[in-house]
């Protein structure tokens, strides 16, 4: 396969697909506006922050898969991916204990003004008596938004700590996945008012998406305590950032930034940003996955999905229907022989009926197996007795199901 890597990765991983006869160009220096001239060829593409648009989808003739070597895709046009028949895979969780780990850094960053004592020291300046005034986090109650694999990971790190750390309870959660949370200390409680509303450190980690832009607005911060601190190390969309300064200035919130709205979109630029520059921030240049065991895990996950997709199979695939889909299932019980599924095809071609998903599995000894076929479409009485016509079927079922 021709790899294009538009994004670095350690050249020990790109290695060891060279070696099982891959050719690979890595090209970290290719912006969103190079790409759709340098896809042509490309069987699978890497990328970390380079954004994929729909022009580089369009621009593209043998692409098949495109992999988002860390956990977030918005920046990559799934849709267009999607519509094209191009599968987008990512690697989650490869970076949860970096970012956890310097959410932690932040908080006590700002609790031990750890950055302007620094920066007085290296100025010639000694002021012990205004270093001196510190909180201490021990006993404090930390609001967790989104307990993922980052939040789980900064909740574990924030008890040990001795903070007190509480989430959102959702209906949407399965039962094992609320007993995990709370076998983390992590205490559940109704509705996002609450949290906000007895939490002495607010931490965000939920994806970037339409659905959590701006989620940190005015009416978030009115319901925080004065002098509290606020996390972001996720994504800048989620704050309206004017309404932060102006929760900063009217009651005291502090704030610990990773991420910023209007980032420049290379590593070296000049950045002028007031929220960034306000005396009440501690922040740092969106670096939360930037540890070397961090990329060395992302750069390892994203080798196991180009190699799973080698041998057919999809890791952590994002733009595919998660569940099977369809209006009726057929289920074909049959001997193991050449061209039985491919005239069952045909069968449901001449009567308008669309495959959704399939999937034929062996039986041990490899005499007969069984294809499983959800469809769209009307299946009759007459095409379940065509089906079961074909030459080496044994026995055809359908039965509808839920669209």
């Amino acid at each position: 396969m021709r790899i294009l890597f538009a994004d670095s990765l350690p050249e020990e991983f790109v290695d060891q697909l060279r070696s099982r006869g891959d050719e690979c160009e890595v090209r970290g220096d290719l912006t969103a506006d190079d790409l759709p001239g340098a896809i042509g060829g490309v069987d699978v593409l890497v990328v970390r922050s380079t954004v994929v648009t729909a022009d580089t989808i369009a621009g593209s003739d043998r692409l098949g898969l495109i992999v988002r070597s860390g956990a977030g895709t918005n920046t990559i046009d799934c849709k267009a991916a999607a519509d094209a028949g191009i599968y987008v895979c990512n690697v989650p969780g490869t970076n949860s204990l970096a970012v956890a780990e310097l959410t932690m850094g932040l908080l006590l960053a700002i609790d031990r003004h750890i950055a302007d004592a620094t920066a007085d020291l290296r100025n010639g300046i000694w002021d012990k008596q205004a270093y001196s005034r510190s909180d201490g986090i021990f006993g404090r109650t930390l609001g967790v938004i989104g307990v993922g694999a980052i939040g789980m990971a900064v909740a574990e790190r924030a008890r040990s700590f001795g903070l007190t750390v509480i989430a959102e309870r959702k209906p949407d959660r399965t039962p094992e996945t609320e007993a995990r949370i709370r076998a983390a200390g992590v205490k559940l409680i109704d509705g996002l008012d609450r949290l906000l509303r007895e939490s002495d450190i607010v931490s965000i980690h939920v994806p970037g998406d339409t659905s959590t832009a701006g989620l940190v607005d005015s009416d978030f911060l009115d319901r925080m305590k004065p002098g509290a601190i606020l996390l972001n190390t996720s994504r800048g969309e989620m704050v309206d950032e004017a309404a932060l300064i102006a929760a900063m200035d009217a009651k005291g919130i502090r704030a610990g930034l990773d991420v910023y709205c209007n980032e420049p979109g290379s590593d070296t630029a000049e950045f002028t940003s007031a929220l960034a520059q306000h005396p009440n921030v501690v922040g740092t240049h969106h670096i939360g996955a930037s540890t070397q065991q961090a990329q060395d895990a992302t750069a390892s996950g994203s080798i196991d999905v180009i190699e799973a997709y080698r041998a057919g199979d999809l890791m952590n695939c994002v733009n595919v229907s998660p569940t099977r889909i369809g209006t009726a299932t057929i289920t074909i019980r049959h001997f193991d022989r050449v061209g039985v599924l491919a005239s069952a095809l045909e069968v449901l071609r001449a009567a308008a009926i669309n495959v959704q998903t399939m999937e034929n599995r062996v039986f041990q000894g490899s005499n007969s197996a069984i294809g499983i076929i959800d469809v769209s479409g009307k299946v009759t009485e007459e095409l379940v007795r065509k089906l079961a016509g074909i030459e080496h079927v044994i026995q055809v079922q359908a039965s509808e199901r839920d669209a």
